[in-house]
């Protein structure tokens, strides 16, 4: 059986999904945009704002669910530009530490509210 996971220090789902998913072993979360849950806005500034707002959320569903950033084995970045990879793996790289997380990387033509990024991972509990 598995259970959906809420917290309000992360954006509330915007649709029909859980902000994650805690299947016992693995949290599995939804893609994190740059809402600052605060707010309900998009954070201003740029690729580099937006990377450490995602995270942020990130964390605060992975925490919520009893795991961590530290308990992460696979990301998915969705980017809307591939050249912000280099400043948005700036950010990044603060938030993971070796062994870092299995990652794929890809460009798209949109994301929901227009974001720059999201983010979803997969975390052992």
């Amino acid at each position: 059986m598995h259970k959906a996971i809420h917290t309000h220090r992360a954006p509330a789902a915007i649709g029909p999904y859980s902000q994650a998913i805690d299947t016992g072993n693995l949290i599995y979360t939804s893609g994190q945009i740059p809402i600052d849950p605060s707010t309900g806005q998009v954070v201003s500034g740029g690729i580099q704002e937006q990377t450490a707002q995602v995270l942020e959320n990130l964390k605060s569903v992975l925490e919520a669910a009893g795991s961590g950033m530290e308990k992460v084995i696979k990301t998915t970045v969705f980017i809307k530009d591939l050249s912000d990879f280099p400043a948005m793996n700036e950010v990044y790289a603060k938030y993971f530490h070796e062994p870092y997380p299995a990652r794929s990387c890809v460009e798209v033509n949109r994301l929901p509210k227009d974001v720059l990024i999201e983010i979803e991972a997969v975390a052992l509990k």
